[in-house]
């Protein structure tokens, strides 16, 4: 009797479903998300930027029959990243036109088209044996792994820069770093984070640690931002090599939710030991509340990454902090970064 009290009405969570039509929006949403994945592979939301189209000027446009044209771009304007005009013809909603299209300057489709429809997507489908335990070993595909394959780092690497500059000028603007001179990017790819902070920050000077590949392909990115006298690469594991000391400033931004769980408080012990007196850490990831019941898409990324890294663990806010004060960390800031998605938390070392 006492069990079903505990399920009233009054007691059930807020965010608890109670009907078959919120059940199969959960169950076929991925048909949603490969509708977008598919507008961005023929280039829907760009073929739309200078205006709205008939679906017969889309199809000659894309070069795509137009009975396709016409299935998608209907699955599209259903779920809100289409509409149409009074004379019938077919336009990007706001967000497509801001987010999708390549003439934007806020556009990140391809992180979306590459990163998650060609990469992560596929992980997902490693779920069911990841839990049973039955996936084989060559099949978890860790980020050591995973970084080793030159086409794979590639296609990764580049896509994730897209999806990290806007972050990446939201930190610029968050943490204030006036008074530090050196930065320290543990895992921090392409340079995303580290070319928003140095251009926020003109007297800070940077070091990214990242897997070779990655490395090479960063320095791309650093050179065409105008900081190749400013940033440098260690290639390498994060975990296993030596980190430069007395940094003013470390940033692990993406990196615990991708790691053995197991490695996660060693990789702050590491930031402690490797910060200067007075020194900040900045730990931005998917992080869920302490009461573990969201937020939803930081939950579901967490469930993404365990897909190719098992031993992951799912980061709590709570926990986090608690593990840094253990270690002799202050907590400075706990803060939202990515809305609904990412935190970011502050630690410094006492000075």
């Amino acid at each position: 009797m006492g069990f079903m009290q505990d399920l009233t009405p009054a007691t059930l969570d807020n965010n608890a479903i109670e009907s078959a039509e919120d059940l199969s929006s959960i169950a076929f949403s991925f048909m949603a998300s490969k509708a977008l994945f598919t507008g961005l592979h023929v280039g829907i939301f760009s073929l739309l930027a200078d205006g709205p189209k008939t679906a017969k000027e889309l199809s000659e446009a894309a070069d795509v029959p137009l009975n396709r044209i016409v299935t998608l771009t209907t699955a599209l304007a259903s779920v809100g990243l289409l509409s149409n005009t009074d004379d019938d013809k077919i336009k990007n909603s706001p967000a497509a036109q801001n987010f999708l299209s390549k003439t934007s300057k806020y556009d990140f489709g391809d992180y979306l088209r590459y990163q998650i429809d060609q990469q992560m997507y596929p992980f997902l489908l490693q779920l069911n044996a990841v839990m049973k335990g039955e996936l084989s070993e060559d099949a978890i595909a860790s980020y050591r792994h995973w970084m080793a394959d030159e086409e794979q780092a590639s296609v990764y690497s580049e896509s994730q820069h897209a999806g990290s500059l806007g972050p990446g000028r939201t930190l610029a603007r968050t943490v204030d770093l006036s008074h530090a001179k050196t930065l320290l990017d543990v895992g921090g790819g392409t340079g995303a984070m580290t070319i928003s902070l140095c251009n926020e920050y003109e007297n800070l000077e940077a070091t990214i640690i990242d897997f070779p590949n990655v490395a090479e392909i960063g320095w791309g990115f650093v050179s065409e931002a105008g900081l190749i006298d400013r940033v440098r690469y260690i290639p390498g594991n994060a975990i296993e090599i030596q980190w430069p000391g007395n940094q003013d400033a470390i940033l692990m931004s993406y990196l615990m939710s991708g790691v053995p769980g197991d490695d996660v408080e060693g990789l702050l012990t590491k930031g402690f030991e490797a910060l200067a007196p007075g020194g900040k850490l900045m730990v931005h990831d998917f992080m869920v509340e302490e009461n573990r019941r969201g937020p939803a898409l930081a939950a579901l990324w967490q469930l993404q990454h365990m897909a190719f890294t098992p031993d992951a663990r799912s980061l709590s806010v709570g926990w986090l902090t608690e593990m840094g004060k253990t270690i002799g960390f202050e907590v400075e800031t706990v803060d939202n970064l990515i809305p609904a998605m990412t935190k970011l938390v502050v630690f410094s070392k006492p000075a």
